[in-house]
């Protein structure tokens, strides 16, 4: 079994960067056969997608955070990390790394994933 530990939240001043970290753990797994994506939900706000990595490192981004942010991941350290830039007070919220076997469905979806991490706030404010 997978599981999923974040870190790097913290609060920042808009403009900013962070650098969030998911790191695997388990038993009995190849963690490159597993896509990664990252979710968010604000206060009173569903959860969003925000960034996912495939197996092959194909990147996908949600339309609000492409161009700010970079997904990445180091195979051998189990770790897929998001690299934000730029944050403004949207980008405030709980940030959750996800896991699903490769092919399993489509990133951008919540629903995709079965294996959830417990989320690192990301406060972004003046």
């Amino acid at each position: 079994q997978v599981q999923l530990a974040e870190s790097g939240g913290g609060l920042v001043q808009p403009g900013a960067s962070l650098r969030l970290s998911c790191a695997a753990s388990g038993r009995d797994f190849t963690y490159t056969e597993y896509s990664i994506g990252w979710f968010r939900q604000g206060q009173g706000k569903e959860r969003e997608f925000v960034a996912a990595i495939g197996w092959l490192n194909r990147q996908y981004y949600a339309d609000s955070v492409k161009g700010r942010f970079t997904i990445s991941r180091d195979n051998a350290k189990l770790a897929v990390y998001l690299q934000m830039d730029t944050l403004n007070t949207e980008d405030t919220a709980l940030y959750s790394c996800a896991a699903v076997l490769a092919g399993t469905g489509a990133l951008m979806f919540a629903s995709t994933y079965d294996i959830w991490g417990r989320g690192t706030q990301v406060t972004v404010s003046s």
